[in-house]
Formats: structure tokens, C-alpha cells, sequence
């Protein structure tokens, strides 16, 4: 599978587009988040968005919900919904239309538009493609149990991350199912659904269908 930022994500739909053009592949971009971030509120339009504090950019279409808590360094997009108790821990740049429910947790991650993350989610050290989507209870796990440098797997190929945190990385138009763990380096292509419950390591082809067991399908083509 080819695990290149070019073929898993549309560069047109984020804020961070023409930055992560610049890297061979996604993960390359993970310690360089924070800065950017912060690189690019400072030139934001303060006709479109308020800097409710330091370090923290919200559009002025975007909803927040009072008991949500956005720090720093992030950004919020138009008409973007942030709901009740969601935790923004930092660097995050949570692109336009996007969903962040109740108790998601983001930390380090960029979220392409349209992505929704609605319930109970928790992503770290991750990028999620347009209109990705996380079923209710699914996270992303970015550190191993015995805690070594994180090995992105893609059939025989191993790409060494040289980050002991690595989360997920989310192709356009992805579907994981509710509660299922996404182990550290996976890589999802577009338009790939993951189903309910699943425990996912390594690359799921685009187009694909990851089943229970850890069966990969290609999607029937419509006629």
C-alpha cells in the first residue's frame, strides 16, 4: 500500500494543506504541529476569528459548547461544532464543518474538514483525511505497551517513525467503526471502512473493508 501524505489526503481541504505537501508521509509532520499551528493563527483574520486567549483561534461561525475546554495551541473552523465536555488538550487544527462530541479528547492532530470525531473519542498524534469518521468509542493509540519507537507496517515495508508517540493516520472519506482501537502507526486509506470493535495495526489498503479477525476486503464496485 502506498502510505505517502500525497495519496491519503486531498491538500484542498485544510488550513495545513500546503505544509503537509511539503512531507513524504504524514507522520513526518507530527513534531512540527505546534508550531505551525501557532505560525498560522498569528496571520488569521481577526474578521473571522477571535483569539479567545492566547495561543487559542475560534471562527466566528464555529459552536463551542461552555463546558468544552480549548487549549492552546488551536484552531477551530467555520461551522464547526464543539460539544459539551470535549477536551482540547493542544495543538490542534480542527478544520472547517468538522464534529468534536461529547468527551473526545485531541491532542497533536490535525483534522481535515468535515471530519467527525461525535462521541467518546480519543485522538493523539494523528491526521484524519476529509469527511473522515470515528464511530462512537473509537480511538486512536499512540504510544506501545513497551514503549519503543513506533514502526509504521505496510505489508512487507517498515517505515520507522523515530517517535515513540504515533497515532493514526485517516485517509478521505474513512470509516471506523464504533469502539474499535487503532494501534499505534496505522495508516487507513481512503474511502476504507473498519468495522465495529476492531483492533487495527499497520496500512488497510484504500478501498477496503477491514472485517472482524482482521479480514481485508476490497468494497464491491457499483455498477
Amino acid at each position: 500500500m502506498d502510505v505517502t501524505t500525497k495519496e491519503l489526503l486531498d491538500f484542498s481541504h485544510s488550513l495545513a494543506g500546503e505544509w503537509l505537501a511539503g512531507f513524504t508521509y504524514p507522520w513526518e509532520a507530527l513534531e512540527g504541529i505546534k508550531d505551525f499551528i501557532l505560525t498560522l493563527g498569528e496571520g488569521l483574520d481577526p474578521l473571522e476569528y477571535d483569539q479567545r486567549e492566547p495561543g487559542v483561534w475560534v471562527h466566528k461561525t464555529a459552536k463551542t459548547a461552555p463546558t468544552a475546554f480549548l487549549g492552546g495551541p488551536c484552531i477551530i473552523g467555520p461551522e464547526t461544532e464543539v460539544r459539551h465536555c470535549a477536551f482540547i488538550r493542544g495543538s490542534a487544527l480542527v478544520g472547517a464543518g468538522c464534529v468534536v462530541g461529547n468527551s473526545v479528547e485531541l491532542k497533536n492532530v490535525i483534522l481535515f474538514d468535515g471530519v467527525q470525531t461525535p462521541h467518546y473519542n480519543y485522538v493523539g498524534d494523528s491526521i484524519l483525511g476529509y469527511k473522515a469518521h470515528m464511530g462512537a468509542g473509537s480511538v486512536t493509540s499512540n504510544v506501545k505497551s513497551d514503549k519503543t519507537l513506533v514502526v509504521v507496517r505496510s505489508g512487507q515495508e517498515r517505515f520507522p517513525t523515530g517517535r515513540k508517540k504515533v497515532g493514526a493516520f485517516l485517509g478521505d472519506f474513512a470509516e471506523i467503526g464504533c469502539n474499535s482501537v487503532l494501534n499505534p502507526g496505522t495508516v487507513i486509506g481512503r474511502h476504507t471502512n473498519v468495522y465495529p470493535t476492531s483492533c487495527v495495526r499497520g496500512a488497510v489498503p484504500a478501498g477496503s473493508i477491514y472485517k472482524t479477525g482482521g479480514v481485508i476486503a476490497p468494497k464491491k464496485q457499483e455498477d
